[in-house]
């Protein structure tokens, strides 16, 4: 199997300006009539023709009607797989599946285990995990961490005097201060949580203060900053972040790992493109994380046709595979075989369930902080519950028709497999960075400790099948003109 390296990047132009334009740009070409557009479709499995992709097979999502279609190419930009932690209000539409038939249809995975942590997130109120994606960094600009020095201390935050406050981000970092870096600033919220020094009901966030910027700025200056994302909080809280400070806490924000892709963007299917979280791109290649937007939109607005026309030109004049070959068929029978057999099933356990046991598993040991001991038992534990899930899954409603449970169920069928892989590849890497944090690897200050000798490469994993181990593929990560060096943020 041939790897090649790549990195991409489009300066100039900032993640909305991409999306605005390529938004634009799609919805021209479905009114000119150049696109065709299945809006309430699925991709539930990829069709492969003699080594090359050739087809989809689609679910709609609204009449349950299951359809083939054929091409010459099949591009994936079906984005990340963060809901595998189960984040309740994190992208709850956005699934593995896509990429994970690709997957096992031949598609190399490279780095799953790697996600971006994201700071300012809104702490779990029960049992349940959520995280408010309005919540943005740019609350950090103004907005000052802390906790209480005392761990027993339940006063109200008004009421803890400067001197007995923890700003834990100045004092830990002080020449970047409440600006650290997203993952350094995740595990020092953790490791105030941990030792006890939690804020809120649960005591499990921190706090993020703006009464200094208040008094400097004025109200009317921060809310002229940050007023829609103020109102926000105080509709999920019930606290009015004018008078009191936010509470918050860590949760993955997107996924680093995806489809491995070459320079051209395609998998190690000839024929099959991974664009934006589908792929691993740069986000996972260079050990650090990129912008999910900019990058995903670079991919299909820069990237894609400049290169996917080397790969279709051969192919002009040819006709297609037609959906009636029995290729087309044989998948179309196992995406039904598969629907049917997650109905018949009728246990006593609801898809939701089997999909909050699942992100409890994942957060509580593969989620920001990951060791040998924890990863173990997630790999005992994920095999068991999928074990019961094709035992005791209780589906309603019927394939021939609009079933959210069925559609949730084939979702979280996936990520019971790619949640083991996502794991096992935690297991493997024996080093502590970026969103990739293991408790035996660290500093004695308690920072990631990397090991750029035996790790400095992109893992991408093959298939084998259910209960197989996958083959490990390493692309060594090499660097022409910088070199490796680990950042100081004191």
């Amino acid at each position: 199997m041939l790897f090649r390296s790549r990195t991409f990047y489009a300066r100039g132009q900032t993640g909305q300006q991409l999306l605005l334009g390529a938004y634009s740009a799609l919805n021209r070409n479905i009114a000119n009539g150049g696109v065709k557009s299945y809006t309430h479709a699925e991709m539930l499995d990829l069709v492969v023709v003699d080594g090359h992709a050739k087809g989809i097979i689609v679910r709609n999502l609204q009449t349950g009607e299951i359809t083939r279609h054929n091409g010459d190419a099949v591009v994936l930009a079906t984005g990340g797989y963060g809901n595998v932690y189960n984040l309740s209000t994190y992208a709850r539409g956005a699934n593995v599946t896509a990429s994970w038939r690709a997957y096992k249809r031949g598609a190399c995975f490279g780095n799953p285990c790697y996600t971006q942590i994201h700071p300012t997130c809104i702490p779990v109120s029960g049992d349940y995990q959520s995280k408010l994606t309005l919540m943005s960094e740019s609350l950090r600009n103004d907005g000052r961490v802390w906790v209480p020095q005392n761990p027993e201390d339940s006063r109200p935050a008004h009421q803890i005097p400067e001197g007995e406050r923890d700003y834990i981000l100045e004092r830990l970092y002080p020449s970047y201060g409440n600006l650290a870096p997203r993952d350094i600033s995740s595990r020092a919220a953790k490791r105030a949580v941990d030792s006890g020094k939690g804020v809120g009901p649960l005591k499990n966030g921190v706090y993020l203060d703006f009464s200094d910027a208040i008094n400097r700025l004025g109200e009317p200056v921060v809310a002229e900053r940050y007023g829609n994302l103020f109102e926000m909080y105080e509709r999920i809280s019930g606290e009015n972040p004018y008078k009191t400070p936010m509470r918050i806490y860590p949760a993955v924000h997107y996924t680093m790992g995806g489809l491995w892709v070459d320079y051209e963007l395609m998998t190690s299917i000839p024929g099959v493109y991974a664009l934006g979280e589908a792929n691993f791109s740069d986000h996972g290649a260079n050990r650090l994380g990129a912008s999910a937007l900019m990058q995903g939109l670079a991919d299909g607005y820069f990237v894609l046709p400049a290169t996917i026309s080397d790969y279709l030109a051969p192919q002009l004049g040819e006709t297609p595979v037609a959906t009636d070959d029995p290729i087309f068929a044989a998948a179309e029978a196992e995406v039904r075989d598969r629907t049917n057999q997650m109905l018949a099933i009728k246990g006593t356990r609801s898809v939701d369930w089997f999909h909050r046991e699942l992100g409890r598993i994942m957060w509580d040991n593969c989620g920001m902080e990951r060791s040998a001991e924890s990863l173990d038992k997630a790999l005992a534990e994920i095999p068991a519950l999928r074990e019961e899930f094709w035992n005791d899954l209780r589906v309603l409603g019927s394939a021939e028709s609009f079933n959210q449970s069925l559609e949730k169920a084939g979702r979280v069928a996936d990520f019971l497999e790619f949640g083991e892989e996502l794991v096992l590849d935690a297991r493997r890497r024996e080093e502590s960075c970026g969103g990739h944090f293991r408790v035996e690897y660290q500093t004695e200050e308690g920072e990631a400790q990397r090991n750029d000798d035996d790790y400095a490469y992109v893992g991408a994993w093959e298939w084998n099948g259910i209960g197989q181990e996958p083959t490990l593929h390493k692309e060594p990560l090499e660097y022409e003109n910088v070199h490796f060096a680990t950042r100081s943020y004191k």
